[in-house]
Order: structure tokens, then sequence, then C-alpha cells
């Protein structure tokens, strides 16, 4: 198996690289909300890239499978995920999300659900400790801490 090298890029993710066997330069980057972006270096210029590809989380997991993945991997990353009963979770909005252009505290998550949005990315930008005052946008990524079933109560509340 080939070396993996990962580089964390604050706001973004983190993008995984490695060389395959006949010498390309392969990336993954990994969004914090989820989306892959499969990246194909040029082999004159490494810097660059010659192809890129992105996935959705749907996406994702359909060439997972393809390539011989199996669905338990995601439900270990969840397991992961939980610390001494909280979890964390990333939800997009939708256009039809009831939280699309309301601020958080119109929505009384916290008192309603027990979870805490402790961070908003919006286009690739992360936006940590949004107060009450702050505007949910559709296409906006909530990150949210709280118990597993807090944050379905809070999956309830911003999906339509």
């Amino acid at each position: 198996m080939a070396d993996v090298r990962e580089t964390k890029l604050p706001g973004v993710g983190v993008r995984h690289e490695f060389t395959t066997e006949d010498g390309a330069n392969i990336g993954v980057l990994v969004h914090h909300d989820g989306r892959r972006e499969i990246l194909v270096y040029d082999s004159d210029d490494p810097d660059v890239c010659s192809s890129l590809v992105s996935l959705s989380a749907a996406d994702t997991r359909t060439v997972s499978e393809l390539l011989g993945a199996s669905r338990v991997t995601e439900a270990v990353a969840a397991v992961q995920q939980e610390i001494e009963g909280l979890a964390i979770e990333w939800i997009e909005l939708t256009p039809a999300s009831p939280a699309s252009d309301a601020t958080i505290g119109d929505g009384m998550y916290r008192t309603k659900t027990g979870s805490s949005i402790v961070a908003v990315i919006r286009d690739g930008q992360s936006i940590p400790a949004p107060g009450p005052e702050f505007r949910l946008l559709a296409g906006d990524v909530i990150v949210a801490v709280g118990t597993t079933e807090g944050l379905a109560a809070m999956r309830e509340l911003v999906r339509p």
C-alpha cells in the first residue's frame, strides 16, 4: 500500500495525497461538509491539477462501494466522533429548510434540542461560534455539537 500524505487545510478540510504504482500523483480533498474532490496532478508539474472530479457525499459512498469499501467504514467514523456522550454533525441547509433565512436565535435550537451550533460553513469559509443574531442561509453547513438524540432533533428542525 502506498504512503499517504495528509495536509490539513484550515477552513476547508484535509487533503490526502499518494503516488500510484505507475508514478501518478493522486489527491483526495475531504471538505468539512463531507464533499470530496479527487485530484489528478499533472505529470510534468506536480503543483498543477490536470483533472478534478467533485463528489457529493452520496457520490463518495457510491464510488467507495465500487472500489470495494464497506459502509462499515462510515459507521466507524461516526462512532469515533462521539466523545463521552457528545457527537458532532455537519448539516447542510437546503432552500426548503425552515432554518434558511432565519437567525439562530429564531430557531431556539439549543433550547429545543440541547445541541449547539458551534460553527457555520458558508461558501467554503468557516464562521466559528456564530451568535443568536447570525442569519442562516440556504447552502450553509451548520456544525452542531450535542448528544446523538439532540442532533437527531436538530436535523428534524432544520430539514424540510
